[in-house]
């Protein structure tokens, strides 16, 4: 008899970690992989970030906090959404967990169990459906077509709802298609949901800030102000900030949901580390003059990567609003043969074959539930991604 709960039969790993995993162990067995996995910006957490931290260590910053949050931290993002997206939360209406990731699972499972479904467009980050499952919920899927820009469409929408509907996930701009939806389009599903009163909103706005050709983001609490008593408007510093092994997230909502998340998570980690929080209010009180350089570079790895991979004979893409994603289309190479004799039937043997012959570790698009996709994050070193387009181009020469 196992001793494993059988709730977690229902759930995988992460494959985007997975496959970092896989290309960083062949990098420790000598091979030459550029690894275009992980969602993680290649830059430095700003100084002004990092001394913020060591100086709460000098103070002895180093105790238990609120399991909210610091008042400190708490009062830095209620002014962060009041300054930036004009919504006003009290401090009650407010929480700091590990990162986004955990926010959302408190949220997820403070409020999903049996019978609950949870409206999840796709492509999708991969850690929604799995979490909602771990809950006990319904993942609702809805493919989002790459002639709509990967984006959620009202029609579609309003047939996905039922009875049973408890949230709609939005990430704008998105994980995995760097996708962004502008302020008409928000509108547009802030309609339909107007229709739906029993219909949660959960946005994830965590690439807020990675937005190129001048996107002007907008959250959906902010485009109809009568969704907000039932949007949970989620957000962290790990993206624009390059905090991401920091742990901080955070989310804003309905009071009494907000106190149901810290009910759970003052049973769970407590709170995130007390110098990570104390590094997040410099993060978000401090300057933002870093941003605009750092933006730039995205936004000129974004046009390398687009141009190549629409270069790539069977490959094309779209050019994204934000983040630092790509989401191209290997359906031109379904059915070709590399030349050692395999058959490249679905995008994950695309990706697979790529990282055996190329050393070039990129996410197949099964994992995010639209395919045949695959996924590229251009959050690494520039001479490095031009590398890996040049191995890609050569790839697609060989299928035959």
């Amino acid at each position: 008899m196992s001793i494993i709960a059988e709730r977690l039969s229902a759930i995988k790993p992460s494959p985007t970690i997975a496959v970092t995993t896989k290309a960083n162990e062949l990098k420790a067995a000598g091979r030459d992989v550029i690894g275009l996995g992980a969602g993680e910006p290649d830059f430095e957490t700003p100084k002004h970030i990092r001394d913020a931290a060591i100086e709460a260590i000098k103070i002895g910053q180093t105790r238990y906090t609120p399991v909210a949050g610091t008042v400190e931290l708490r009062k830095a993002i209620q002014a962060k959404f009041k300054r930036e997206n004009d919504l006003d939360y009290t401090l009650d209406e407010i929480t700091v967990g590990c990162g986004g990731k955990q926010t959302i699972y408190n949220a997820m499972m403070a409020t999903v169990q049996a019978g609950v479904e949870v409206i999840i467009p796709a492509p999708y980050w991969v850690s929604y459906p799995d979490i909602t499952l771990l809950c006990g919920g319904t993942p609702v899927f809805v493919d989002c077509a790459e002639k709509n820009g990967f984006k959620l469409a009202p029609e579609d929408l309003d047939r996905a709802i039922t009875p049973n509907t408890r949230w709609l996930i939005l990430n704008s701009p998105s994980n995995p298609t760097g996708a962004a939806y502008s302020k008409a389009e928000l509108r547009a599903l802030a309609d339909v949901l107007l229709k739906h009163p029993h219909v949660w909103i959960m946005t994830d706005d965590m690439y807020e800030h990675l937005v190129y050709d001048g996107f002007e983001f907008a959250t959906i609490a902010q485009i109809e102000p009568k969704l907000k008593d039932r949007t949970l408007t989620l957000n962290g510093v790990s993206k624009a900030y390059s905090m991401t092994g920091w742990r901080v997230g955070y989310a804003a909502g309905p009071a009494f949901l907000i106190k149901a998340m810290n009910t759970l998570q003052s049973q769970s980690t407590t709170h995130t580390s007390s110098i990570s929080q104390a590094a997040a209010v410099a993060a978000l009180n401090g300057p933002m003059d870093f941003l605009p350089e750092r933006n730039a570079i995205f936004k000129q790895r974004r046009d390398l990567i687009v141009d190549a991979i629409n270069a790539c004979p069977g490959l094309s893409v779209l050019k994204p609003e934000g983040a630092f994603y790509v989401y191209p289309s290997c359906a031109g190479v379904i059915g070709k043969t590399t030349p050692s004799g395999k058959l490249i039937t679905n995008d994950e043997d695309f990706v697979t074959e790529l990282l055996e012959a190329e050393g070039v570790a990129a996410v197949h698009g099964e994992a995010f539930g639209l395919s045949p996709y695959f996924r590229i994050s251009y959050a690494t070193a520039t001479p490095a991604l031009e590398e890996a387009c040049k191995r890609i181009r050569r790839f697609c020469d060989s299928l035959s």
